[in-house]
């Protein structure tokens, strides 16, 4: 049985067709552990820990899109070609085998750098050929390419739902391609894939989104993630008031997305202090209340410190889930995703139902190494 200090994280959870046992959401966390781009059976047993760790949901390390440079990291694994997808296949088939749902993380990384040591095979595409403002990386896209990569993501959506995930995830977060859409730093187009609101910039999402909708039928739930930070700028807003937040994300909800995955790197921080003060909602809470749709909060759950610490070797401890807990009773948001946390302890959701918070182990930078 649940703690009843922790109940709240373990009520079910059921809408538009994704029905989970609990509230916890394994975060995608990029691992780049898919050699060439091919899932296999170590990634395969990575998800079925955490699955029978007790997880309601586990979403994918970002997976890539069938374009040129999509990825900027040799082993972060595809989402095409028949051997990613026979590898994704064995990956779905030993998280349903452990009780557990999945989804993809459906991704492409734009104009962001990975690795120094390994560069695409093909030329960078962004919507300006920006990594960041006043810094050129790589080629705008034509309204050719980027019809391509909408319908591409298309076929993703498709994929996951032929294989038999549970749901799927669209990746607009963290300054990575969609997002470069979003950013006016990154958007300096001159069609209809730009303009002075949040609105006009939203156009690439609000296709890509329709596009999946449209691939996968009515009945199969999309989740969206979306950020303002990015990791070009981690104090970047595309929404600085709440009515900028509803145009921006409301036409996405419209489009199709039944869930957003509200990125943020503390979910505890309030989005709008100087409305609700600082023990306000956090971003989650303002996308629910502004759009209507369920969301899914994350940023440091469980850890003492925030993750882009983390790669630069900073190490984290251990901490209680009491204001998560406070949060998740008065129904801010819906669903909490967990990362790190989960690299170090495969069982960290079973630990929190049980109530053995004191035999979790902190975050160490050298879990990172392997597949644990």
């Amino acid at each position: 049985m649940p703690s009843p200090v922790t109940d709240i994280l373990f009520q079910p959870f059921d809408h538009a067709g994704l029905s989970l046992d609990n509230r916890i959401v394994m975060a995608p966390m990029t691992r780049a552990a898919a050699p060439d781009g091919i899932p296999g059976t170590a990634n395969a047993e990575y998800y079925r820990r955490r699955a029978e760790g007790g997880v309601g949901l586990i979403l994918s390390e970002g997976t890539v899109i069938d374009r040129p440079a999509s990825r900027n990291e040799k082993d972060i694994p595809l989402f095409h070609s028949d051997a990613a997808l026979a590898g994704w296949s064995e990956v779905i088939d030993a998280v349903h085998d452990a009780g557990g749902k999945m989804g993809p993380q459906i991704w492409h990384t734009g104009a962001t750098k990975g690795n120094a040591g390994w560069t695409p095979d093909a030329e960078v595409e962004s919507p300006s050929g920006l990594l960041a403002p006043g810094k050129p990386r790589g080629k705008a896209m034509t309204e050719e390419d980027i019809a391509d990569t909408v319908a591409a993501f298309a076929r993703a959506a498709a994929d996951a739902k032929r294989l038999g995930f549970d749901t799927a995830e669209l990746h607009g977060a963290h300054g990575y391609l969609v997002d470069e859409f979003f950013w006016p730093g990154t958007n300096a187009r001159q069609d209809r894939y730009n303009g002075p609101t949040i609105a006009e910039r939203s156009r690439f999402a609000a296709e890509i989104v329709a596009a999946m909708r449209k691939a996968v039928g009515p009945g199969y739930p999309l989740i969206l993630r979306v950020s303002q930070w990015k990791q070009q700028d981690f104090d970047a807003r595309l929404a600085a008031t709440p009515e900028e937040m509803e145009a921006w994300l409301g036409p996405l909800v419209d489009a199709g997305a039944d869930i957003l995955h509200c990125s943020q790197r503390r979910f505890w921080e309030p989005e709008f202090p100087e409305i609700d003060g600082e023990d306000g909602l956090n971003f989650a809470g303002w996308a629910k209340k502004v759009t209507g749709a369920p969301t899914i909060s994350v940023g440091s759950v469980g850890l003492s410190g925030e993750f882009i610490a983390a790669f630069g070797g900073e190490k984290s401890q251990s901490t209680g889930v009491e204001n998560l807990v406070a949060r998740m009773e008065r129904e801010e948001f819906d669903l909490i995703a967990v990362g790190r946390a989960l690299i170090s302890n495969p069982d960290w959701a079973n630990r929190i139902r049980k109530g053995d918070a004191d035999g979790l182990k902190g975050f160490d930078p050298a879990d990172l190494a392997t597949l644990a």
